[in-house]
């Protein structure tokens, strides 16, 4: 399964705390319409001149990533772009040393997901504004006393930035119009929200943009909500995507399993096109 930044901080309760990090903090360093946190208008204490001393001058924050792609290692067309993406796309080794592929491993190339006027996941055509998308799934097997831990990844190379940065948008989207959604049949997430970061917000110094989502997972297969993360970021015209369904029994932290393999695409993407720090 996969989604398609309004660049605002906006943020809708689920639950899961990665939904719960705020934009204030970094935002009132900007100097945006709050004004900055300690800003100093008005002076110090005891009505100190303030021409006494004058305040050091504050460095500029970069407001865009920087990342510069070699124009000789950008794709393309299609082959070139799902080679990338297979470069890039975390496999299992990504995840931990305990997960393995599942099957079907890879999804089909030409394949893109849905989401239709009913919240249920349909599997679609490949739009023109892509040049080729790669799901990669894993998992750490059900034993007894604990359900299978189920991961996926995602990598999507855009023919242009734009194009990568209406999915980023429209991802957020889905979760504000669908906050339950039916991924397939017995499979369904509830209570969905959403975070969109843009760079140099909330702590997002690694990607041009980024969003988070959390909620429940539920599982006919299964009793109970089980938790449900999903991490999605853009660097240049790709976009890479991590998502972990919780199971019975398992108590690993799913932001923790999911960052390990982000951290590992966003470094892939830097390498394969050249980007510098």
């Amino acid at each position: 399964m996969r989604r398609r930044l309004l660049r605002a901080c906006g943020v809708v309760t689920a639950g899961g705390a990665l939904l719960l990090a705020g934009c204030s903090a970094d935002d009132g360093g900007a100097g945006g319409t709050g004004g900055g946190k300690g800003g100093g208008r008005g002076g110090g204490k005891g009505g100190t001149s303030a021409s006494a001393s004058a305040p050091p001058t504050a460095s500029p924050r970069p407001t865009a990533l920087p990342f510069t792609p070699d124009p000789k290692r950008v794709p393309k067309n299609a082959a070139d772009a799902r080679r990338l993406a297979l470069e890039i796309v975390a496999g299992p080794e990504s995840w931990g040393p305990d997960f393995v592929k599942r099957t079907p491993y890879l999804s089909d190339p030409g394949s893109w997901p849905v989401l239709d006027a009913n919240c249920q996941w349909q599997t679609g055509s490949l739009p023109r504004s892509v040049l080729a998308s790669v799901t990669a799934n894993s998992e750490i097997p059900a034993t007894p006393g604990k359900g299978p831990l189920r991961v996926a990844a995602t990598v999507t190379v855009h023919r242009t930035e734009t194009d990568a940065d209406w999915e980023m948008a429209e991802t957020l989207e889905e979760a504000l119009r669908c906050p339950d959604q039916q991924l397939r049949e017995g499979e369904r997430v509830t209570g969905l929200g959403s975070l969109g970061l843009p760079y140099g917000i909330g702590g997002n110094a690694h990607a041009t943009d980024s969003l988070n989502e959390s909620g429940f997972y539920v599982n006919d297969a299964f009793k109970g909500r089980q938790g449900y993360s999903w991490y999605q970021v853009r660097i240049g015209q790709v976009t890479m995507a991590t998502v972990v369904k919780g199971a019975p029994g398992r108590t690993e932290d799913l932001v923790t399993v999911l960052t390990q393999a982000q951290v590992t695409m966003e470094e892939r993407v830097k390498k394969q096109m050249g980007a510098t720090s």
